[in-house]
């Protein structure tokens, strides 16, 4: 073995594996342990995380309404790996490495449309089929073809109307891993289809990608920390159900169209709540009211640190007064909230006195149940080819 390869597999099996101190991490969340905080902490493992996790996972790259025409294109970036989708003549959608095959340059930034996707640098032009088009005073190189220099392709597919991309050309489908995910969304938001995107807000958070999505995925805190959201959702009914690749987390009631959050009538979505986990770093949303859809893409910056991003899919991509409403309290009230708790969680893993804490899991898997955390930690684990079950 090579000697580098030597010490990345040892670092990755010190790191991964139980150590003396740690307390085990079950396959039954009741009897289970947390990950021990290095799993939030060390940027080697940020690192594995992004090799085993990230470039082989679908990860949300934006909405069909972005690339509704022909020339349309947005980008999107795994780690250090970008990415660009573009709509071509013939109605599909193409996804590519965004480097040009000359000198590497990247090829277009943002979201925009184009009819020949042209390199910056200098000047090579690529079809929206990747194919190469012109490359300045090539024609009279020998041996060079420009078949050879077509752009490198990404997987794509279109989930409810939300684009994925991965990188892993041999990756089974979404549609496949995830089919009863689509039932969901079509039942609880009928909708859907009428939905275009509105607007993305922002966020940059100083806490590790998974503290968020741990958040996520327990409404345990809620009572304490969430006062106007336990006033719009019935938290009797809550429930979390872990099912493969994603789980669903669903209220099957408003309490009231006049609540502290904000105000609705019934409308397209009138069950309640739901909230979607899809794996890795994904949360899907859907608000009583009118038709709507939103995700939280939890985007890792470091181990420490996590760039949020927020769209919203409404009807035509025009919010009414009453989705305004809701997008309002979801970004000055429920994300400020929760932003506030994931960094002092951060703070907190870094504490000489902590290491592990037990899930809170109830035979009922009611409301304040923690086994959709677990559900969570076992894939991250997983992944990332960790030695944890010791019990």
């Amino acid at each position: 073995m090579h000697i580098d390869s030597f010490q990345e597999n040892t670092v990755q099996t010190n790191l991964l594996e139980l150590h003396q101190t740690d307390e085990p991490f079950c396959e039954d969340p009741a009897q289970s342990y947390t990950l021990p905080a290095r799993f939030y902490l060390d940027e080697e493992i940020y690192r594995l995380e992004s090799r085993d996790i990230f470039q082989c996972s679908w990860w949300y790259a934006g909405h069909l309404s972005q690339v509704a025409k022909p020339g349309d294109y947005l980008t999107t970036k795994i780690d250090e790996q970008s990415v660009f989708i573009v709509h071509d003549r013939d109605g599909k959608l193409n996804g590519f490495y965004n480097v040009c095959q000359h000198r590497g340059h990247e090829l277009v930034s943002g979201t925009g449309r184009a009819n020949v996707i042209l390199c910056p640098y200098h000047a090579w032009s690529y079809d929206l089929d990747g194919t190469l088009v012109g490359a300045r005073n090539s024609a009279k190189m020998a041996g060079f073809a420009k078949c050879d220099f077509a752009l490198k392709p990404v997987r794509v597919e279109v989930f409810c109307g939300m684009i994925f991309i991965n990188l892993n050309r041999e990756a089974t489908p979404l549609a496949e891993q995830a089919a009863e995910l689509e039932k969901e969304i079509r039942h609880y938001v009928p909708g859907v289809d009428t939905l275009a995107f509105a607007q993305r807000d922002t966020y940059h958070v100083a806490s590790n990608w998974k503290v968020m999505m741990d958040n996520f995925l327990e409404c345990y805190h809620c009572h304490t920390a969430h006062r106007d959201f336990v006033d719009l959702v019935d938290m009797e009914s809550y429930r979390s159900t872990a099912k493969g690749i994603y789980s669903s987390h669903i209220s099957n009631a408003a309490k009231s169209t006049d609540n502290s959050a904000y105000k609705f009538e019934k409308g397209d979505v009138d069950f309640g709540y739901a909230g979607w986990f899809l794996w890795p770093n994904l949360s899907i949303w859907a608000y009583p009211g009118e038709a709507n859809l939103s995700v939280l893409q939890m985007v890792p910056d470091g181990a420490g640190s996590t760039i949020e991003y927020q769209d919203w899919f409404v009807p035509d991509g025009q919010p009414s007064e009453q989705l305004q409403e809701a997008m309002k309290y979801q970004k000055e009230i429920l994300q400020p909230e929760d932003i506030s708790l994931c960094e002092s969680v951060q703070r907190g893993l870094k504490s000489n006195g902590y290491n592990q804490g037990r899930f809170v899991v109830d035979p009922e898997r009611s409301e304040l149940s923690e086994h959709a955390v677990h559900h969570f930690q076992h894939m991250v684990a997983t992944a990332l080819g960790a030695q944890l079950d010791r019990c």
